[in-house]
């Protein structure tokens, strides 16, 4: 299976996250940290990030 790495801004996009809600979430261990893809850039495994979404409270 092929793995898709996507970057910040569809992160926030995906998740409706701010970037410091995304990066404070991931020091408290609540979030799936990225992985270094060279070494200025990072990005998230999407499978990561959809199951994140997957394992949220729905809101009533």
């Amino acid at each position: 299976m092929h793995t898709r790495y996507i970057r910040r801004p569809d992160v926030e996009a995906l998740t409706g996250l701010s970037t410091s809600t995304i990066y404070r979430m991931m020091g408290e261990g609540q979030f799936p940290r990225p992985i270094r893809l060279t070494k200025k850039a990072v990005a998230w495994n999407e499978a990561a990030i959809l199951d994140w979404l997957a394992s949220r409270p729905v809101a009533a």
